[in-house]
């Protein structure tokens, strides 16, 4: 049985980190849902954009795999660039096209958690202040429609770099949207938050860069694993990372990467046969 999570939110949740800037993650028991239909992750899982790059889920479910070896575990991509809450409202497309896509995956997995990232878009004064009327509504009613009413909620907290880059004066009210999330998942059964401290943006400083995504991604599972908030960075994060990163791939994972890279025009038929009589 696959064990399913849902993420959505807006462009961090979906990442923008630059896949260049670190190693691969490859895992044959993390699945990603497409068309419907669970198959092997690749990032950018949630491609939202032609800019979606790399995102905290795929640390997230490696690190899952560490404690989990022998069980599989599929992510739901559904976070959407520049959304606010009110266009995850109740009723709107973004809401119930994640209803929608986590209900095919509850088919064939249990939907074992929900993944929020979002509330850049919401840092206006009057959007703030409104910030944990608005996600209670929405999550409220998502999990009363995906029939999970005590599924845990991981919430990661906006990066204290939003009021430094070239668009940082839209930014000024973003701790008021970062302790709107804290009351929340401290008021909230079966909510947890996780702190963005001491993660890094790229160049635009609105999105995390992909070192800060993998290690927001160890975070968000540490808050789930243990089942609580995760305030502070904690002291084994890269070795959790590097774990990840060291972990051997097996034959079918090299095969597999193998084929991507043929069927992509990367390398030729020759040097694919090649390649696949020595593996």
């Amino acid at each position: 049985m696959i064990h399913s999570f849902l993420m959505i939110g807006q462009s961090n949740m979906a990442g923008r980190g630059f896949k260049k800037d670190v190693p691969l993650i490859f895992n044959e028991g993390i699945k990603m849902l497409r068309n419907g239909r669970w198959q092997i992750m690749s990032e950018p899982i949630n491609y939202d954009r032609p800019t979606a790059g790399i995102g905290l889920a795929s640390s997230f479910a490696a690190a899952w795999r560490l404690k989990n070896e022998t069980e599989e575990i599929g992510l739901i991509p559904c976070a959407d660039g520049g959304t606010s809450l009110e266009d995850w409202a109740v009723g709107g497309a973004l809401f119930d096209h994640a209803v929608a896509e986590a209900r095919l995956a509850q088919r064939t997995s249990k939907l074992a958690g929900i993944l929020w990232h979002q509330g850049e878009t919401d840092c206006f004064p009057d959007r703030a202040a409104v910030y944990g009327e608005k996600f209670n509504a929405i999550i409220t009613e998502l999990r009363h429609q995906l029939s999970v009413p005590d599924i845990p909620l991981i919430v990661g907290g906006l990066g204290d770099f939003l009021t430094e880059g070239l668009y940082g004066q839209y930014f000024d009210s973003y701790p008021i949207v970062n302790e709107a999330l804290v009351q929340f998942a401290q008021t909230h059964e079966n909510c947890y938050f996780v702190t963005a401290e001491e993660l890094t943006a790229n160049e635009d400083y609105i999105h995390f860069n992909a070192a800060s995504l993998r290690i927001f991604g160890v975070r968000y599972f540490e808050a789930f694993n243990k089942l609580q908030h995760v305030m502070k960075p904690f002291a084994h994060e890269d070795e959790v990372l590097q774990a990840i990163y060291n972990r051997p791939l097996t034959r079918k994972e090299k095969n597999t990467l193998l084929e991507y890279r043929f069927a992509s025009g990367e390398i030729t038929l020759q040097e694919f046969q090649e390649k696949a009589a020595n593996s």
